[in-house]
């Protein structure tokens, strides 16, 4: 009877380990490849090659010519590159102009006149032909700026919110100054204020502003809104606590215009066996124009090419097709990632998952992916995220271009790369090629390979 059991009891570990030897081989496999893939990434350092290409057309700000420029260079692009059914697919995107030079001046009694470093928030105004030259209002917050009460009227309103530095997560502390330029020119009109100044998003603390979007209420007269640069905001600051009469001249030029035509740009490596069924990476290829658009998200989109490249130079067969979108206007509100998902041309598709990598080139952490439901079925490859240098892979993760696919039932996630010096240069003069690390930006394009080809393979 012993013998018997001892018998059955071995049968059944043979038939466990019988079952479970494919599985290993497999992720052994994988992790083959993908270790494959990082010597051919860091030996080549291709993404960095592509960001070269991209940046060539000059700052992309939404509907310009150089965006425009920059659609029609990486087209060719992939079409040289061999990949499958490149294409552009259209989106109507807005057209907005910064205009002339941008002028800041602070007169006050103990200080004279010196000039402030500004820039015109995306989406502004301009002043009239004179300028705005007013008083000016400091305060911290909106609820500071309501408990002022009417000391804003006929004022420019000054938004000096600092960057919280105790907030280890660099993105966590940007929410917060985000809201004050989106709304800051909304809250200084309701509270009669003539402008709105609002410190630049910055953890540096340098003479470059930083821009951003901003928009404006139907209910409220429209004031012109320009960030400032960190220094500029704290020589503000100071002067106002010695001359609370201190005056700002402000003249900007900037101004909107009729919305354009546009294209996302899309390639493909056909899947061998489901076609139809969509891993897709991507970035988003417009920028704003003060610096070149390197880490935002010129990054992004090299990686996302990359990352094809990666794949088709090991000769790889996915079984499903792994795309790259470089997708149009995610800056001023998204069309591109929303004329993408409700393009004709979906139908016939099924995106399983989808990834964006829209937080600059730097050093990668790791991958956010899926929500808490859907995540368990991911976990198991991260062995093979490791073996490329990652760190983990947790639940959560997507952008603003891919996330109308979430309404399809497509699983969202996103590369996130170390992000301490990312709003040093975010929507700055200072995000330019000189600032990418070649290595640190391959090392990405290396991971989403890795895990598009993966999940190509095997599914969701």
């Amino acid at each position: 009877m012993i013998k018997k059991a001892a018998a059955s009891l071995g049968l059944g570990v043979c038939l466990l380990l019988a079952a479970a030897l494919p599985a290993c081989r497999s992720r052994s496999s994988y992790e083959d490849v993908a270790r494959r893939l990082l010597v051919r990434g860091l030996v080549d350092r291709g993404a960095f090659t592509v960001l070269e290409k991209i940046l060539a057309a000059g700052p992309r700000l939404t509907g310009s010519p150089q965006a425009e420029a920059a659609v029609a260079a990486t087209f060719e692009l992939l079409q040289t590159m061999g990949f499958d059914n490149v294409h552009l697919e259209p989106v109507q995107v807005g057209r907005w102009i910064r205009g002339g030079p941008e002028e800041a001046r602070l007169t006050s009694s103990p200080g004279g006149t010196i000039p402030l470093d500004i820039c015109a928030l995306g989406g502004s105004i301009g002043t009239p032909a004179g300028g705005v030259t007013a008083e000016v209002l400091e305060v911290r917050s909106f609820e500071d700026l309501r408990r002022a009460g009417d000391k804003a009227k006929g004022k420019i309103v000054f938004f000096n919110r600092h960057w919280d530095q105790s907030i280890p997560e660099t993105f966590a502390a940007y929410g917060p100054m985000a809201r004050q330029r989106d709304q800051g020119a909304v809250e200084a009109a309701r509270a009669g204020g003539l402008a709105a100044l609002v410190r630049s998003a910055s953890t540096s603390l340098d003479d470059f502003p930083h821009t951003g979007v901003m928009g404006y209420d139907p209910g409220t007269v429209p004031v012109p809104a320009a960030a400032l640069s960190p220094k500029s905001a704290d020589r503000l600051s100071d002067i106002l606590t010695h001359d609370p009469t201190a005056r700002v001249d402000l003249r900007m030029d900037c101004r909107t215009e009729a919305p354009v035509l546009s294209s996302n740009v899309v390639a493909d490596i056909s899947g061998t066996e489901k076609p139809q069924e969509i891993i897709l990476l991507g970035g988003h290829l417009d920028s704003w124009d003060l610096g070149a658009g390197a880490h935002d998200d010129g990054a992004g989109c090299s990686q996302a090419v990359e990352a094809l490249r990666l794949i088709r130079s090991l000769d790889l067969r996915p079984k499903r097709t792994v795309r790259a979108v470089l997708f149009m206007d995610e800056e001023f509100g998204g069309t591109g990632g929303r004329a993408y998902a409700r393009s004709g041309r979906r139908a016939s598709e099924k995106h399983l998952a989808a990834f964006e990598s829209d937080r600059g080139g730097f050093l990668p952490l790791g991958i956010g992916l899926g929500d808490s439901a859907s995540f368990p079925r991911f976990k198991k490859w991260e062995p093979l995220l490791r073996s490329v240098g990652l760190f983990w892979l947790r639940p959560g993760g997507g952008g603003v271009d891919i996330g109308p696919l979430a309404q399809s039932g497509t699983i969202l996630g996103g590369l996130v790369p170390d992000s301490q010096r990312y709003f040093d240069v975010h929507h700055g003069a200072l995000d330019v090629a000189g600032a990418v690390n070649p290595r640190e930006l391959e090392l990405g394009a290396v991971a989403l390979a890795a895990l598009a080809y993966v999940l190509a393979q095997e599914g969701v």
